[in-house]
């Protein structure tokens, strides 16, 4: 995918770590303090990750969806957010569930981002509750 100023693509753990934690790190540990340890895990090795990047190249964002349609790690740089950089890697990730024949994808959004999240179509369900020591709620997006 294409937009004016950046480009999404699939990519895997392997391919591309170090551009996803020059995204995951300054958004996450930095900017939100959540423990490295915490933030990359062993579900990197078996997601397909998406990322963003502006037009020299560099990673401006990302975002991952496992096997199970549970979109996750969705982080865009402080410059590049409200540009629709986010936006954009979500619908990558549902066009990848799609495409895989799911019926459903889930995320565990930070209370924050809900608005985000339901403007995209996504639906609150369940009690909020923390991860990392942020706050999150549950959400799914039903798929035709």
């Amino acid at each position: 995918m294409t937009a004016a100023r950046f480009t999404v693509s699939t990519t895997t753990w392997r391919e591309s770590q170090s551009a996803l934690q020059s995204v995951r790190l300054p958004v996450f540990v930095v900017e939100q303090k959540v423990d490295a340890r915490e933030e990359f895990d062993d579900v990197d090795l078996v997601c397909q990750h998406i990322l963003a990047r502006d037009l020299s190249g560099a990673a401006i964002g990302t975002g991952r969806i496992d096997d199970h349609g549970k979109i996750g790690r969705m982080a865009v740089l402080i410059d590049w957010r409200k540009d629709g950089v986010g936006k954009a890697i979500l619908l990558h990730a549902i066009e990848i569930a799609r495409a895989q024949g799911f019926k459903r994808v889930y995320l565990h959004a930070q209370t924050s981002a809900e608005g985000f999240y339901a403007r995209c179509g996504f639906r609150s369900f369940g009690d909020r509750f923390h991860e990392a020591g942020i706050e999150h709620v549950a959400m799914e997006l039903l798929l035709p």
